[in-house]
């Protein structure tokens, strides 16, 4: 069984199949911040997602971080992500550099995770 929830015309910002999750690409809550505060809201956005899925960070199988400059802002937002994930828990993960939606954007992500 496929469940969609927050569905527009282009995508759903949860799909759930059977016991997995996506979720589409996150952004910040704020795209004139740093490439920090933009992790930090990007990631509180995956939460809140997860959680009303019916999971958690604990719970994310992969992960892949879309970054607009990864010369300038590679290691800052490593740093966020590193303090976000819980130790032990950490997904398969891929980051690449990539041109953004909006050019104030630095950072977006993609999430897959099971249900707890």
């Amino acid at each position: 069984m496929i469940e969609r929830q927050q569905t527009k015309q282009r995508m759903s910002r949860v799909v759930k199949h059977n016991d997995t999750i996506y979720l589409c690409g996150q952004v910040c809550a704020d795209a004139t911040q740093g490439i920090s505060e933009q992790t930090q809201t990007m990631l509180d956005k995956v939460d809140e997602l997860l959680l009303a899925a019916g999971s958690s960070r604990e719970h994310i199988l992969s992960a892949t971080i879309y970054v607009k400059d990864m010369a300038l802002h590679f290691a800052a937002m490593n740093e966020v992500w590193d303090a976000w994930i819980p130790e032990g828990y950490a997904p398969a993960r891929a980051c690449v550099e990539a041109s953004m939606a909006r050019e104030a954007l630095l950072v977006e992500i993609s999430v897959i995770a099971a249900v707890k």
